[in-house]
């Protein structure tokens, strides 16, 4: 993949990871594919029933009104590809994935960005496919 193609933080850590290790730059731009592959299908009837429970949240507020937001719109959710590396993740599906369980979103500021974003834009009417394009122009 052409280096032009990276996001500006990709390309600083591809820059800093080559000046380290040249062998690296390869598997930097592996995971760029990786996190720009295609949208997973929203599987029928889900829900959100595995997101983490906003008790768990409670001493985080801005972390729990990504996931109360998420919690609103889990079909929206898990039709859109997470752009953090977390794809690669066993068990992961989705965005959706990334609030389910122990919910990793809790530390990833991209996660949680995609999420709000998402809310953000289904509330103004916006179709999955202009929510996912959204969020590949701002984190893709």
């Amino acid at each position: 993949m052409p280096l032009s193609q990276l996001s500006r933080r990709e390309l600083i850590a591809a820059v800093l990871a080559l000046s380290l290790d040249p062998g690296r730059l390869v598997h930097a731009c592996d995971e760029h594919r990786a996190r720009n592959g295609p949208h997973p299908t929203p599987r029928p009837g889900i829900d959100a029933s595995k997101v983490l429970p906003s008790e768990r949240l409670k001493d985080t507020p801005r972390v729990q009104t990504a996931f109360d937001e998420v919690r609103r719109i889990p079909a929206i959710v898990d039709g859109i590809r997470c752009h953090c590396g977390c794809a690669d993740a066993d068990g992961f599906y989705s965005l959706l994935s990334c609030f389910e369980g122990d919910g990793m979103a809790r530390h990833c500021d991209i996660c949680r960005g995609q999420g709000r974003l998402a809310f953000r834009l289904h509330k103004t009417g916006k179709t999955l496919d202009q929510i996912r394009a959204a969020i590949d122009d701002r984190y893709g």
